[in-house]
């Protein structure tokens, strides 16, 4: 963990979120439950990251402890991205018994991650918005020059 700056690690080693790579995904999804995968991705690019990782622990107190945290290790988070469809940093992907629910992507106001966490931990699961055949070449309808 030590290539993640040490607020996020803080979550591992003071908030009991466990550490994530692609080898141990399956088998924290497999505990089942209410999961949330935070990626907080390079804290220089995406410094609202660090302030995900403060807020994070308050949020599941406040929701009464509903869900446990995996923090996405920073050389797996492309990889781990891709299979919850996760595009932007910082995000937190909502899982239910290893099933995706919903993302909430970047640093938001109180309430308003209150109210969208609330919504994500109710919501059925669903279909991940990356599963499924991927898009090859350029934008439909762009007249852009290039190749796509």
């Amino acid at each position: 963990m030590t290539t993640l700056h040490p607020l996020v690690r803080r979550l591992a080693e003071a908030e009991g979120a466990t550490a994530i790579t692609l080898a141990t995904l399956d088998d924290w999804l497999a505990r089942g439950g209410h999961q949330v995968l935070f990626f907080s991705g390079d804290p220089v690019r995406f410094p609202e990251g660090v302030d995900v990782a403060v807020v994070l622990p308050e949020l599941r107190a406040a929701l009464g402890d509903r869900f446990t945290i995996g923090v996405v290790l920073r050389e797996d988070e492309d990889a781990v991205a891709r299979r919850f469809g996760a595009q932007h940093w910082p995000s937190l992907v909502f899982l239910r018994d290893g099933q995706y629910q919903a993302t909430i992507a970047g640093m938001k106001d109180w309430d308003v991650y209150l109210r969208l966490a609330t919504e994500a931990l109710d919501a059925p699961v669903r279909r991940a918005p990356t599963v499924g055949i991927p898009v090859v070449g350029g934008v439909v309808g762009s007249t852009a020059g290039g190749s796509g």
